[in-house]
């Protein structure tokens, strides 16, 4: 039995942590408060803290890694389900959906550093020199979202 509220249930609020945590955003709550707390996630383009309850119609922004996600709350739900009925919570905007792809494409074409065994000081310098380029592949992504 699904234990998703729709947009009837108007005066229903959630914590966003929990939401996000059942939209399978993040593996557990305690990764979900980590994020909401370090700034990760926005609402309506302010930061949140873990306890903000959250209602449908809500647009958030959500940055994993590299990627971001913007997206608008569609539905409320505290219990974490399958990925299907976890798909239902939310609708992502195309823009977003499109520079995901253009990021995820961007890193594929990085070639990654390779070395065998312990790296050594030049091994290091070229590690650190592609994070670098994948920290200006996604900030040049991202634009003015940073």
């Amino acid at each position: 039995m699904s234990q998703l509220r729709h947009p009837a249930d108007d005066g229903d609020k959630l914590r966003i942590d929990k939401w996000l945590w059942a939209a399978r955003f993040f593996k557990t709550r305690s990764l979900a408060v980590d994020a909401v707390e370090a700034g990760r996630v926005t609402m309506n383009e302010a930061r949140l803290k873990p306890a903000k309850a959250i209602g449908v119609g809500d647009h958030l922004v959500i940055r994993l890694g590299p990627y971001q996600f913007e997206i608008e709350v569609l539905a409320l739900s505290g219990k974490r389900g399958p990925a299907s009925e976890a798909q239902k919570l939310y609708r992502e905007r195309d823009e977003s959906r499109a520079r995901r792809a253009e990021i995820a494409a961007n890193l594929k074409a990085l070639p990654p550093p390779t070395f065998k065994g312990r790296p050594t000081k030049r091994d290091r310098r070229d590690i650190e020199r592609f994070e670098e380029r994948t920290r200006h592949v996604t900030n040049k992504a991202w634009g003015d979202f940073q």
